[in-house]
């Protein structure tokens, strides 16, 4: 039996009406258009209406899935929302959209994980999908960022902005779906990146209220550092780890935290800017759902398995098998016959005669 792997097979997002652009802010707070553009490269945001929640969004994204699909709510097998902006502290959102989508037989619950949220629930997904007991999955990444940033702190409310998407991942045994993972988590830079009122640790009282701990609260430079080597460096293994180069890549989804880290990580992996998905300008950083909302703009220009045919007789071929067998035995076993320095050599004069003259 082929192995089963879980494929993204449906995608949708939704964002607020309300735009927030930084020419706003400017009646707001102490800051200009030249100054946000330059240092995150956003230009607007995107920010609920009054009673506006993340099971609404979420649940419109579901329908959206499910008509696009063609298929009920009710086949829905299960719901994960990634999200630090939940409705409630419980019921969890999931719960709710669940109810408010229709999809009654599913079940779920909310992961929280800030920035990272869409990337581990959708390898939490992908792992009920590839254990063979559900056949469609709907993982969400979203946040009502306006609820818990202050309008008053002109280094945090320049970023952030409201938005919901997801994906329906599903069983594939033709090689499609999610191929490897790297997840990594510091808690040793907590402070610098925090909402640090609103847990058990530090309840709201009627004596805090209003307090800016309240809010959400950054240390841009330490965050921007740290970020900008991290993401870097996790995009640089999992290529190094699958044996791909800058060619081998059609896209590049980063989270959309700040222009300057997205062109570094691309940097880093050898991608042009025409391979990174960039939306940033409009949406601001949406938290959880960055990554799936860039999935759903770029819908059209995505073909199933998104891989070169190459890569895949690689994989096939070669990779699965390289420390079992000699180079020798792997290029015969693939081509048939053994290691020959002539193709390389033809493949050398017929590239570079013309340029060099020879």
């Amino acid at each position: 039996m082929s192995k089963i792997n879980a494929a993204i097979t449906c995608v949708h997002g939704v964002v607020p009406d309300k735009i927030l652009s930084n020419k706003d802010l400017e009646k707001m707070v102490d800051t200009n258009d030249e100054w946000i553009t330059t240092r995150t490269g956003i230009k607007e945001r995107r920010i609920v209406a009054d009673g506006e929640t993340l099971s609404d969004l979420g649940s419109e994204v579901v329908k959206a899935i499910c008509n696009k699909r063609g298929i009920s709510p009710l086949e829905i097998d299960m719901i994960i929302v990634g999200t630090v902006t939940a409705d409630h502290r419980f019921p969890s959102t999931s719960n709710i959209v669940c109810d408010k989508s229709g999809a009654t037989n599913a079940w779920g619950f909310d992961l929280s994980a800030a920035c990272s949220g869409f990337i581990y629930t959708l390898v939490t997904g992908q792992q009920f999908v590839e254990s063979g007991r559900y056949k469609k999955v709907i993982v969400l990444g979203g946040d009502i960022m306006s609820s818990i940033v202050n309008y008053k702190d002109r280094n945090t409310c320049v970023i952030f902005g409201d938005g919901c998407a997801g994906v329906l991942l599903e069983p594939d045994q033709e090689g499609n779906g999610i191929i490897d993972s790297i997840l990594k988590v510091d808690g040793s830079g907590r402070e610098l990146l925090i909402q640090k009122h609103g847990g058990s640790a530090f309840p709201i009282t009627k004596e805090n209220v209003g307090h800016p701990d309240n809010f959400i609260f950054q240390e841009g430079r330490s965050v921007f550092k740290f970020a900008v080597t991290k993401m870097a460096d996790v995009s640089a293994e999992i290529m190094e780890r699958n044996n791909l180069t800058g060619e081998d890549v059609n896209w590049l989804v980063p989270h959309q935290a700040n222009l300057r880290i997205i062109d570094a990580t691309a940097n880093r992996m050898g991608l042009t800017k025409e391979k990174v998905m960039i939306n940033i300008e409009k949406y601001g950083n949406t938290t959880s759902a960055t990554i799936p909302l860039c999935l759903w703009e770029w819908e059209k220009k995505l073909k199933k398995g998104d891989v070169s045919k190459f890569l895949e007789l690689m994989r096939k071929h070669i990779h699965q098998h390289g420390k079992i067998y000699t180079a020798d035995q792997l290029c015969e076993n693939f081509t048939g016959e053994k290691l020959n320095i002539n193709y390389f050599v033809k493949y050398a004069k017929e590239k570079y005669a013309n340029i060099y003259g020879i």
